[in-house]
């Protein structure tokens, strides 16, 4: 039987370590197709070989690793049907590709059907063959990609916290840093993005016995708020009809997170102010005031500083609750996590929906790599909860997803050409990337000035640069 083989050029296998190389074996009974594919879509990152004898390539799976299968549906001895049948037997991971002719794309149907991934009609295009064995490779490095985050969906940085990219390292060095002082903490960072479960997993790294309280000081009113956070003694309103301690007295030996506090009043921020350096409350309707021993976590997606300088927030309250920061990052700049994270919301959604969805199809993965996530981790659980929902079948697909996440162009097309391979000039992948920044941060320029590294003034040449204008009264505009 008839060997070709090709690196670069026809010839022998390389003598270099190819373990990382992906192997491609090619079956046609026909000795000139196989040596037009394997010199036509042989390179240095890919190896390629062919045989002419299906029942020799089936004996070659069981003893060398091949990443696509490349095989003719119409053979002797043994169709393209009944050989890809029978390597997806021996090899469930192995990705098939049938070629057949113009009157035979029902054969073809029908391998798809038995597990074939793709089919290419004969006479093929050697461009178009390449790309559809490339796509195959991209296929399976994601379905492997996967499969090695659902083992590693338990394995957590910290506590209550997905992920392993060196964003979340960092912060959980961070966070086990100070986790067993007693300073205030602001933690920042987008809507979304899990302040409350870095609050948390400082908490229980802190060692503290007592409980952890969180409250939203957005959602209530000063009056309510006031009640919640100080307490109150019987008859200090209408409604107190018993004492209650307030939630600083309650979190005690533990942790009180105050999340939104950037939207707070100024006259609740000077009581706050007070209740922290005194480290004493005064519950309402009382003429005496009860000491508390609890660590005081603060979070906001506001910018404090830029609020103190406009005069909103209170200067000293801030560097009250600033002794230490964390920064939790954003899922764009998490892009590593996003799988991770997706596994885990999957896993988590399927128990309780009772849906027997266990894994993504690779274009699902895909689409949400190349989604920017305005939302952050919430948007990504909330569309994974639905796509467990919508899902008919054991594998998330397209269909299931939110049609928003279908509908974005990929940012790493958006940065390069419209098309595969395309490649177009440094000014172009300057504009697009600006351009994708301002999109994602929802056309705030101060955000995205910081985003790209440069001030405000910068960034408004190269738009005025970019779009051949200028702010009308020369200011930067907001």
């Amino acid at each position: 039987m008839t060997l070709v083989a090709s690196f670069g050029e026809a010839g022998a296998r390389p003598k270099e370590d190819v373990r990382s190389i992906p192997s491609i074996l090619v079956v046609d009974d026909d000795k000139d197709t196989c040596d037009l594919i394997t010199t036509a879509i042989g390179s240095r990152s890919l190896f390629v070989s062919a045989l002419q004898d299906p029942r020799e390539a089936l004996e070659r799976l069981d003893t060398e690793d091949h990443q696509v299968l490349l095989v003719d549906i119409n053979m002797e001895g043994m169709s393209g049907l009944e050989l890809c049948r029978a390597a997806l037997r021996k090899r469930p991971d192995l990705m098939v590709i049938v070629m057949t002719g113009f009157g035979s794309v029902e054969h073809a149907v029908e391998a798809m059907r038995a597990g074939a991934h793709d089919f290419v009609t004969k006479p093929a295009p050697m461009d178009a063959l390449r790309m559809t064995v490339e796509r195959a490779l991209r296929h399976r490095a994601m379905r492997d990609e996967l499969q090695r985050l659902r083992l590693r969906v338990g394995q957590r940085e910290l506590p209550n916290v997905i992920g392993n990219s060196p964003e979340i390292r960092r912060l959980a060095e961070l966070v086990n840093r100070v986790a067993a002082t007693d300073s205030s903490i602001l933690i920042t960072g987008e809507s979304g993005t899990g302040k409350e479960l870095v609050a948390r997993a400082l908490h229980e790294a802190s060692g503290r016995n007592g409980p952890f309280l969180a409250i939203n000081c957005a959602a209530l009113p000063d009056s309510l708020l006031e009640s919640e956070l100080f307490g109150y003694m019987r008859g200090a309103f209408t409604d107190a009809r018993t004492n209650r301690a307030g939630l600083f007295v309650e979190a005690e030996g533990g942790t009180l997170f105050l999340d939104e506090i950037g939207e707070t009043s100024l006259s609740m921020q000077a009581k706050l102010l007070r209740v922290l350096q005194e480290r004493r409350v005064r519950p309402l309707g009382s003429s005496s005031e009860v000491a508390y021993d609890a660590r005081i976590v603060t979070a906001t997606n506001r910018d404090l500083e830029q609020l103190v300088h406009q005069g909103t927030f209170r200067e000293d309250l801030f560097y009250r609750v600033n002794v230490l920061h964390l920064e939790v990052p954003a899922l764009r700049d998490r892009t590593g996590d996003i799988l991770l994270l997706a596994q885990f919301f999957l896993e988590r959604a399927a128990q309780r929906t009772g849906k027997p969805v266990t894994k993504f199809g690779s274009d699902v993965a895909e689409l949400l790599l190349g989604y920017s996530w305005p939302g952050n981790v919430r948007e990504l659980e909330n569309a994974i909860e639905r796509a467990v929902a919508l899902a008919r079948f054991d594998t998330v697909t397209v269909d299931d997803l939110p049609p928003k996440i279908c509908e974005e162009q990929p940012v790493a097309q958006a940065l390069a050409g419209e098309h595969d391979g395309e490649l177009v000039p440094m000014h172009v992948v300057e504009e697009r990337y600006v351009r994708k920044v301002l999109q994602v941060l929802n056309g705030n320029k101060t955000k995205a000035a910081k985003a790209l590294g440069v001030d405000r003034r910068t960034l408004y040449r190269m738009l005025e640069r970019l779009d051949g204008t200028a702010p009308a009264d020369g200011q930067p505009r907001s």
